[in-house]
């Protein structure tokens, strides 16, 4: 970046500073949301919930499915995914 460009865009940088961090937040989401440990934590926090009678049969069918349907997707890959 020149002389003149770093001038002229200066009055960018918060914005440009609020694009980094906002773009550090979405990979550190993307990569818990995709994690299978964190999902297979979750699905025993889910069975423990269960068991412990704090959420119905229909409410842990449909969470552990969600979470199965996740944990498969991670597995497969998003490669796979887009052949299907």
């Amino acid at each position: 970046m020149g002389l003149i460009t770093g001038l002229l865009t200066f009055p960018l940088a918060p914005v440009r500073g609020v694009i980094w961090v906002a773009e550090k937040l979405d990979d550190a989401a993307q990569r818990e949301l995709h994690d299978p440990a964190v999902l297979r934590t979750q699905l025993a926090v889910l069975n423990q919930e269960f068991e412990a009678g704090d959420i119905t049969q229909e409410e842990f069918e449909r969470e552990e499915e969600r979470l199965l349907d996740r944990l498969d997707a991670v597995r497969v890959g998003p490669a796979q995914i887009d052949r299907r």
